[in-house]
């Protein structure tokens, strides 16, 4: 009989998304509320903030004794999620596991095929209604292939339910925010304040051929009210002691009306949270009227995807924006004293050096506070993937994590595709030290801790040793600022 539930993370550390600080996993916040209204007794637990290897997770998982172990995985976070199924098996005897995430929703198939000796059931689409009725389904003994989402092995073969839709509404979703660990999760700028990841809405509805997010929402977005998120948002402030927030959905500006309304009732019944977003250029252009609200309402950081500077690649890529427009919505962002974070995606089949170092110099141009340059991933399931197979070097799904180079360039080696990429690094966040002095004062210390924590504690140390040695006055800057 299953009871107890674990929702595990799998302990994978890539850097790319560990830079700013820790935060809960949303979808298991959601998954877990949904679990305990249907009578049963989820526990959280984030290995991967936690640090702990396998060893450890197989210890704690003997303390928990779930009777199902459920964890998500994005493409490089897959083997990481495929051991930590293993070492629920091999510590819970006759434990049920199952995997969700972006990755095992369209890799079912391969996943169940090589790897069903540790996942049972692959969960597909959104989990609240998924996981909770298999779990009833498989305690009253019945057919799983009833339950709508999933996937599993049956008879040598794989056997794939229907899509569970969309849900259409979601104001008033059961939460477990209790279950979470709050100790853990801190934005290191601001590092006195407990980090959450609050949804907004979900889904997308462009056509990046690159990105997965497109795919796996079918192109469609739903959003919350204004009011049940302000009314979510006051409640992790007041009761966990929550300052920062991080909106976790691609696009939660899409409807103007709605983010208007947003905005309006921050600053109305200051809610006083510092906000993390992430948003399209054109969302950011079009709101330049009020682009001043967004600092009142408490938005301090936004992240906007130029991906690149040249418009034959932003075509290549369907992001339905014109290379100009980057510049103009970053301008708008740091002219309002916000953080401007960006990235720029580089190592395409047709790159050269010529072309990295231009997109280089255009980034300076652009001058976002920020700057990532991330190596193009081949999701296998995006649209692009086709266009990028002939070319991929790795077929180590762990990877794909936007640091190591998995595509090489036809005219380029992909170590020196990696120097130029670390060299875009040095040369930007050098640049960017040396004015130091003439930001704003939100600026200039919130710039300064981050870019200590980027030298010290993210994954660029791995590859640069720190950036590399610091030029004298650098080195001056940094013992004075910070």
């Amino acid at each position: 009989m299953i009871r107890r539930i674990a929702l595990v993370t799998p302990p994978y550390h890539s850097g790319v998304v560990e830079t700013a600080g820790t935060w809960p996993n949303v979808a298991f916040v959601y998954i877990a509320g949904a679990l305990r209204e249907a009578g049963f007794e989820p526990v959280i637990y984030d290995a991967m903030i936690l640090d702990h290897d396998l060893d450890r997770i197989g210890r704690e998982l003997e303390q928990m004794r779930p009777d199902a172990v459920l964890t998500t995985a994005y493409t490089s976070s897959y083997p990481a999620a495929v051991r930590l199924l293993e070492v629920a098996k091999a510590h819970l005897p006759g434990v049920v596991t199952g995997i969700g995430g972006v990755h095992a929703h369209f890799m079912y198939e391969e996943v169940l095929t090589r790897d069903g000796h540790a996942v049972d059931y692959v969960l597909r689409g959104e989990g609240e209604r998924t996981a909770p009725e298999l779990m009833t389904c498989l305690n009253a003994g019945d057919d799983p292939a009833k339950v709508p989402g999933i996937a599993f092995s049956r008879d040598g073969g794989v056997v794939a339910t229907p899509a569970r839709p969309f849900m259409t509404e979601l104001d008033g979703l059961p939460t477990a925010w209790d279950l979470v660990d709050w100790d853990i999760y801190k934005f290191y700028p601001l590092p006195d304040s407990h980090l959450a990841t609050v949804s907004t809405s979900r889904g997308c509805d462009q056509a990046c051929t690159f990105c997965s997010q497109q795919a796996f929402w079918r192109r469609t977005w739903r959003s919350r009210s204004p009011e049940d998120l302000i009314a979510e948002l006051e409640m992790l402030r007041d009761r966990y002691g929550v300052g920062v927030v991080m909106f976790s959905d691609e696009t939660p500006t899409l409807d103007q009306a709605r983010w208007e309304r947003i905005l309006d009732l921050l600053i109305e019944r200051e809610v006083g949270m510092h906000i993390l977003m992430e948003t399209r250029v054109d969302d950011v252009l079009r709101d330049e009227a009020i682009i001043d609200r967004y600092k009142q309402a408490g938005v301090n950081h936004i992240y906007v995807g130029v991906e690149r500077t040249d418009q034959a690649t932003l075509d290549l890529f369907k992001k339905n924006t014109e290379v100009q427009m980057g510049k103009r919505a970053i301008d708008l962002i740091n002219s309002n004293d916000m953080i401007s974070e960006t990235s720029l995606v580089l190592g395409l089949p047709d790159d050269t050096p010529e072309i990295i170092e231009a997109t280089f110099e255009l980034a300076q141009h652009y001058d976002p506070d920020l700057a990532f340059f991330l190596t193009i991933a081949p999701w296998p399931y995006a649209d692009m993937y086709d266009d990028l197979k002939p070319h991929i070097v790795s077929h180590d799904y762990e990877d794909y994590n936007l640091v190591a180079p998995v595509v090489k360039p036809k005219t380029m080696e992909v170590d020196e595709l990696m120097t130029m990429v670390i060299d875009c690094y040095r040369r930007f966040y050098m640049g960017k030290l040396k004015r130091v002095p003439t930001m704003t004062p939100f600026k200039r210390d919130y710039y300064m801790i981050t870019m200590k924590l980027l030298m010290e504690n993210s994954y660029l140390k791995q590859f640069m040793g720190g950036l590399g040695q610091m030029p004298a006055e650098v080195n001056k800057l940094l013992g004075k600022w910070l």
